[in-house]
């Protein structure tokens, strides 16, 4: 089942669960505690890399840490759109076009 919740609230219910105080959290990713805050309330994008530690912090699968990061993006870009499922379709076409391009 799919996780809706946003990266930010993923983070936050991560370190909940592991009973980890933020402060402690952000002395592991080397960030600094209002940073760490901001991403957890989705007033700032983690990096990739941030999402990479995080996973490996946690020993959670990378891959859906990051399916939560990249659908913010695209959810955050196209809500408005009242074609979003067009345009979800369009690209996911041409995703799998670029790919056997390169092959």
């Amino acid at each position: 089942m799919q996780n809706l919740d946003t990266i930010g609230t993923q983070i936050r219910q991560l370190r909940e669960k592991a009973e980890m105080p933020l402060r402690k959290l952000a002395s592991l990713l080397d960030i600094d505690q209002s940073t760490l805050s901001k991403i957890e309330r989705d007033e700032r994008k983690p990096s990739v890399i941030l999402i990479e530690q995080i996973a490996e912090i946690f020993r959670v699968e990378k891959s859906l840490l990051l399916v939560a990061f990249y659908s913010d993006v695209v959810a955050y870009e196209i809500q408005e759109e009242s074609s979003f499922s067009e345009i979800l379709q369009v690209a996911e076409a041409k995703i799998e076009y670029q790919r056997t391009k390169k092959k």
